[in-house]
């Protein structure tokens, strides 16, 4: 059998692009640092969300049914480690500036890219709730250099070139 840190010092040596993950409704807005999301097809344009069920946050995802995921650009590791801190959501969203997309959900400006997402399924496997979102609007910033997140520690990948910002509503 596998322990549960022997797993985790392993996973800690695949490289991850860090996200924030936010999603906003009646109760207000929460988000999260998020390593765990990947692409699941592009027919229709649907990404993968782990999210740990013990989450503060947990439940206002689940009710509100929306997300974005905010990928990040290499200068904004203060924002990850906001949101990954004991801060409010109140306090997290004094970090970056934000706006918002199709769906309504926070998006961060100036991040690598912005995925506008409804969660289509909900599925829970172990601590963590897997979201199937489907994606309505995405926002790239064409920064060349992303956070990443490897061996328990940030690192910053890619060239430096800026670009203008460019958005695109998905059908």
């Amino acid at each position: 059998m596998i322990e549960a840190a022997d797993f985790r010092n392993a996973m800690s040596l695949l490289t991850s692009a860090v996200s924030v993950v936010t999603t906003a409704g009646k109760s207000g807005r929460y988000g999260f640092t998020a390593s765990a999301v990947c692409s699941v097809t592009d027919t229709p344009p649907t990404l993968l969300v782990c999210m740990n069920q013990a989450s503060s946050s947990h439940p206002h995802f689940i009710e509100n049914k929306i997300l974005t995921v905010n990928v990040l650009a290499a200068h904004q590791q203060h924002i990850s480690q906001a949101f990954s801190s004991k801060l409010t959501p109140e306090q997290r969203f004094e970090q970056g500036f934000w706006s918002e997309l199709a769906t309504g959900a926070p998006v961060l400006q100036d991040a690598l890219v912005n995925f506008d997402c409804e969660i289509e399924q909900i599925q829970q496997v172990g601590t963590h709730t897997v979201l199937m979102c489907r994606i309505i609007a995405l926002q790239q910033a064409h920064h060349a250099q992303s956070l990443v997140y490897f061996n328990r520690a940030y690192h910053q990948i890619g060239r430096q070139i800026e670009q203008p910002l460019v958005q695109t509503e998905v059908a």
